[in-house]
């Protein structure tokens, strides 16, 4: 073989793991061209990030809420959607296209490189159980990465120690757990979890530390529920009450800002004991 088949050949190998790592419809591949080139229209460049990711989480608005959006396949994919969001994608899809505007780039295979680093385990899809499925390990892991800083403990948080395990002791609610390798290695998971301090925020501590949330700021919500650690996530927004708000793709249809301020619309929601707050940087 030639020097010049084999180039040709090693591109077409490249290429065709690439397209098996990613998991991305047509369409989507227009929403994504469609938005980056709207967003790069208007981006001016902010000394304070926050005001960057708030902006673009205000283009999702109306955007369909969708459960599960990532089980797909058999297989683990970097899947893109853009049609329809779960909380989770949410604030990864915005935080991705913040970084995309901050770091002027503006392509498809930048934005799957971005999207890939901040969804799993040190950056890399390898697997099932490298994706980084509670949110409190999401936090973590960004965290060593350097994108974001979890700032609870800075706002007025406390540290208590929970033990981790809703996905192995919920099996029958995760298709890919039926593979022991895969359940044996989300135990490990779990372990390595539960060795962390929960620093979260009580409820009836937010109020009062309200005006150190800033703009931008990622938002978790914290649960009592046992083995699970956060059910749901968005991004604060100081409306034009002045209050904090709740940006995120609700259950109830779409991605939406929440009519009532966090605070107040923390107390509709059963079971939940907190926040944590993380900031992108």
């Amino acid at each position: 073989m030639n020097i010049r088949n084999f180039i040709v050949l090693f591109f077409i190998v490249i290429q065709s793991i690439t397209a098996q790592k990613i998991t991305c419809s047509a369409k989507d591949k227009t929403l994504f061209t469609a938005k980056i080139t709207a967003l790069k229209k208007t981006y001016t460049p902010q000394s304070d990030f926050g005001k960057t990711i708030v902006s673009v989480g205000k283009t999702f608005l109306g955007t369909p809420y969708v459960a599960k959006t990532l089980e797909i396949g058999n297989k683990e994919s970097i899947v893109v959607n853009l049609q329809g969001l779960d909380c989770t994608t949410y604030v990864e899809n915005v935080l991705v296209f913040s970084l995309m505007l901050r770091d002027h780039k503006y392509d498809f295979e930048t934005y799957i490189a971005y999207l890939e680093r901040l969804r799993y385990k040190d950056g890399k899809l390898d697997g099932y159980t490298s994706r980084l499925h509670y949110f409190s390990e999401w936090i973590i892991n960004n965290e060593q990465k350097g994108i974001i800083k979890n700032s609870t403990g800075a706002i007025g948080g406390i540290e208590i120690e929970k033990k981790i395990n809703f996905m192995s002791t919920h099996r029958d609610l995760y298709p890919f757990l039926k593979d022991d390798k895969n359940y044996k290695k989300i135990q490990l998971s779990e372990n390595t979890i539960s060795q962390f301090p929960l620093c979260y925020l009580p409820k009836g501590e937010i109020k009062e530390n309200e005006a150190n949330i800033l703009s931008g700021d990622i938002i978790a919500l914290t649960t009592s529920i046992k083995g699970l650690d956060i059910t749901h996530t968005g991004i604060a927004t100081r409306e034009k009450d002045g209050r904090i708000h709740l940006l995120h793709a609700s259950s109830k249809g779409e991605v939406m800002i929440s009519k009532a301020p966090l605070v107040d619309y923390l107390k509709k929601i059963k079971n939940n004991t907190g926040i944590i707050i993380s900031r992108a940087y």
